[in-house]
């Protein structure tokens, strides 16, 4: 039994490094190309592994030789990788990145093989989520397969937990069924119609999807930190992130995120688990590419006891 089941997407990530982001019509020269894994689901599978979490992926690949590829080696990794389905006569998702001198990205999606999990593909892999401790899950999958995999969730007592990225409408009964969920400032607003701008909105933020069902609401503040507002509680907190150098944001979020729900199934409490994954990210952000740049739990544990001294 997986304690952790993510499903999500797989993407060979098309990264080019940029002096800046390209104007309309403007040419630039990039450099340091290169192809790497990546894709939502998949980052965060990568993170919770590292971590030191027990993981089955749920996801769709291409026939491709990089569909290949991607799968015998989050074999290697060590997650459960027997429903993460290859899809005939397709190719893998792909992300084209680029990534400025700063460390900012932006990023343009094509689904491909993703595409293919959709509510009735996932119908083999229900008991792998009903038995699971917890399912995490994104928005770079069809809706339908979200949705299916986190009702199922619900009416099994898995815990779900939503990281609504990219930025998509979500139905009120999708969120009822989450437990905890992971935006943006930018999320948050399109879930909630609220402009994040500090901890007070943020909370007001919270408090529209604490009345839509959601039992933990965490807004990510960028440097600020991350917003934590438990249903119940007379008030939220801001949990400070660390300082760092940053090289690359890409899959900051999704190390977060697989960190995350890591550090609850082993127990820790909201904040201790937030702090370790704000520790991972922190790290992540230092190295370039997605999940070449996802630390270990060894390198995670050093930072923090460094941080701690």
């Amino acid at each position: 039994m997986s304690r952790l089941v993510v499903l999500g997407s797989v993407n060979a990530d098309h990264v080019l490094r940029v002096p800046h982001f390209p104007r309309p019509g403007e040419t630039l020269h990039g450099h340091d190309y290169a192809v790497i894994a990546g894709g939502k689901g998949a980052n965060q599978a990568v993170a919770a592994v590292r971590c030191g979490a027990d993981v089955a992926f749920i996801a769709s690949v291409g026939d491709d030789a990089y569909g290949q590829i991607i799968r015998q080696s989050y074999a290697q990794e060590g997650m459960d990788i027997s429903a993460v389905k290859v899809q005939a006569n397709t190719p893998t998702g792909i992300a084209m990145i680029q990534v400025t001198e700063q460390g900012e990205n932006s990023i343009a999606l094509s689904a491909e093989a993703n595409a293919a999990l959709t509510a009735e593909a996932i119908t083999a892999d229900l008991d792998k989520i009903a038995e699971a401790d917890y399912l995490l899950m994104q928005l770079e999958t069809p809706m339908c397969g979200i949705e299916k995999a986190a009702f199922h969730a619900k009416a099994a007592k898995t815990h779900v937990v939503l990281n609504p990225a990219p930025a998509a409408p979500l139905s009120d009964v999708l969120l009822a069924s989450v437990d905890i969920i992971t935006p943006n400032e930018t999320e948050a607003q399109s879930l909630t119609g609220i402009e994040v701008t500090d901890t007070a909105s943020a909370q007001a933020a919270s408090d529209v999807l604490h009345e839509k069902g959601v039992g933990t609401v965490l807004i990510t503040l960028g440097k600020q930190g991350v917003w934590l507002s438990e249903k119940g509680e007379q008030a939220g907190q801001l949990i400070p992130g660390f300082r760092v150098d940053a090289v690359d944001t890409t899959a900051a979020g999704d190390t977060f995120n697989g960190a995350l729900v890591t550090g609850l199934i082993e127990g820790q409490t909201l904040y201790q688990a937030i702090r370790f994954a704000h520790a991972a990210a922190a790290l992540s952000v230092t190295q370039r590419g997605a999940q070449t740049s996802i630390p270990s739990r060894s390198d995670v544990e050093a930072f923090l006891a460094h941080q701690d001294a």
